[in-house]
């Protein structure tokens, strides 16, 4: 009777039987509940707390023939750490384990019998894979681990040859071949390579450029792009795929725009990645934005903002209620102005919150929320909720919408302190793109104390600036006599032969009051020329005082602002 049963019952069931997990006559009842609970029996038998999820994996792996991982006492190799992106991992229910020694990939599953999920990760993969079985818990509780670690930059590889040849020359149009490429200790070592010589560099962006012969790699260094390295197109599939796995991107899409981020330490320091890729007719193109998630506020002294200057924007965050709004391109130092002025409102006395996105500096007494739009979490829905938790400062990423700016304003005009940033030209245009999204003037005038606008100019390195005179032209232009000297870039090995150094702050501060606060509701020039009626100074009058100080050079101010009011 025994052996009859035997023959009915499943394999999975048989299996655990003989391996001790499970009795007969457990396994019999099992069986016969088993249709009504729309359940598989593995399923049902740990769900009765029968067997162990382990117990189910072990039986799995030995019904088709594959090996059981065990992934709690089996590390998993830092070599294949990413290669899957938590979103496949969670959907496939895998997790790469370590490289076999027949260049196959041990990938850890919960359930060996999805044949296409296992095809699917061959492809998500891209390199020949040998399944093994795992706890579902087990595999559950990695992903999670893995989402958890930061991606190590491994210093021992910046130093090591390239073996070019060991990339596979491809166009891109083989999976396989890329996610083979992407895995390779070449391709690691050459993004590593890159990104610690951008970060030696102090570069905050790299840009990798697809051309038809090569791939450039420019790295913007005190907001310039300049070029680091030329790789060959042999390369660029193996690089490309290396930094959309590090962005946890999708390997095999390369006809849509994509946007990642990752964490990386670099000599101990922490920093975060925004990883951008766009299609391009040469191949794709992947733009790295490196933040320095530890770095130091500056605080207003450092900003450079001469007295006068400094006095207005006091006056304006002292004020217990209104906005003060940064404007100006992306990265002419917006937040970093903001933080400072943080520093300066920190105290035991106020709440101080904020929106970003991200959170560029953490600072000790503010709560800091960031912008999740996958999860709802957006700049309105954050500023509905804090405004109902008593804040006396509001830091707000940005003023995106009318949505936004609507609650901002409104904060201001019932008694928060408001600071945040706008993407505009200048002061005075910075009101027209405020209109443009739908505010009222008569809201502004209100609720704004003053508005920043700024731009960040390379400073002349002290080491080999050079000395010459104005021509009549230049003179005029700065506002010195001919006889005085002014400097240009040269160029020196403390430099990198680039001639600048570092950066300084170029700031226009309108206070929104007199006849600037009358004229809201005019254009951009009105409100501009009010403002320097009133002792503005405006961006171009920043930098030539710069420039007459031998801090930057004429060619550097012309560069970075406009002579144009508005």
């Amino acid at each position: 009777m025994e052996a009859a049963h035997h023959r009915l019952w499943p394999a999975l069931g048989a299996l655990l039987v003989r391996s001790g997990a499970l009795s007969a006559e457990v396994l019999e009842e099992a069986i016969e509940a088993q249709p009504g609970s729309g359940m598989r029996l593995g399923e049902l038998l740990v769900e009765r707390k029968l067997v162990t999820r382990a117990a189910v994996a072990r039986a799995l792996a030995e019904q088709h023939a594959l090996e059981f991982v065990d992934l709690g006492s089996t590390p998993i190799s830092p070599d294949v750490a990413g290669l899957l992106p938590s979103s496949l991992a969670r959907r496939y229910g895998a997790v790469p384990v370590r490289f076999l020694d027949d260049g196959a990939l041990l990938v850890a599953v919960s359930d060996p019998t999805n044949v296409v999920h296992s095809d699917d990760l061959r492809v998500a993969l891209g390199v020949p894979i040998q399944v093994g079985v795992a706890a579902a818990d087990a595999v559950a509780a990695a992903i999670t681990k893995a989402d958890a670690q930061e991606i190590e930059l491994d210093d021992d590889l910046i130093d090591d040859e390239l073996d070019d040849e060991a990339l596979l020359e491809s166009d891109g149009s083989n999976v396989v071949d890329l996610q083979e490429a992407a895995a390779s200790a070449p391709a690691i070592r050459q993004v590593n390579r890159v990104l610690r010589l951008a970060i030696d560099l102090r570069a905050s962006d790299v840009h990798f450029n697809p051309q038809k012969s090569s791939v450039r790699v420019r790295a913007r260094v005190d907001g310039v792009l300049r070029d680091i390295q030329t790789l060959p197109k042999s390369m660029q599939s193996a690089v490309t795929s290396r930094l959309k796995i590090m962005g946890h991107l999708d390997i095999a899409e390369r006809r849509l725009p994509q946007d990642g981020r990752a964490s990386i330490r670099v000599g101990g320091r922490s920093m975060d990645l925004r990883v951008a890729v766009l299609p391009t007719t040469h191949g794709e193109k992947v733009v790295l934005r490196i933040a320095h998630v530890s770095q130091e506020t500056l605080s207003l002294a450092q900003l450079g903002m001469i007295p006068e200057t400094e006095a207005i924007f006091m006056k304006a965050i002292s004020e217990p209620f209104g906005t003060i709004i940064s404007c100006g391109p992306t990265g002419s130092g917006k937040t970093s102005t903001l933080y400072a002025a943080l520093e300066l409102l920190n105290d035991d006395e106020r709440s101080i919150q904020t929106v970003e996105d991200p959170v560029e500096n953490q600072v000790e007494g503010v709560d800091q929320i960031e912008v999740n739009v996958k999860a709802g979490l957006t700049f309105p829905s954050a500023l509905r909720t804090i405004l109902r938790s008593d804040p006396d400062v509001l830091l707000i990423g940005e003023i995106r919408d009318e949505e936004t700016a609507q609650i901002a304003f409104r904060a201001a005009m019932t008694g928060h302190l408001v600071l945040t940033t706008l993407h505009a030209h200048s002061s005075a245009s910075s009101i027209a793109r405020l209109k443009d999204i739908g505010i009222d003037p008569a809201m502004l005038a209100t609720s704004v104390n003053c508005v920043v606008a700024q731009r960040l100019a390379r400073k002349l390195c002290t080491e080999c600036r050079e000395a010459y005179k104005p021509t009549p032209a230049e003179a005029a232009e700065v506002g010195v006599k001919r006889t005085h000297t002014l400097y240009r870039p040269n160029g020196c090995g403390a430099c990198n032969d680039t001639g600048y150094t570092g950066r300084v702050g170029l700031f226009e501060v309108m206070p929104i009051e007199g006849d600037v606060r009358r004229l809201l509701h005019g254009s951009t020039e009105q409100i501009a020329e009010a403002a320097v009626a009133q002792g503005m100074l405006t961006l171009r009058q920043d930098g030539l005082r710069l420039c007459r100080e031998g801090v930057t050079s004429l060619a550097e101010v012309r560069r970075v602002t406009s002579d144009r009011l508005d």
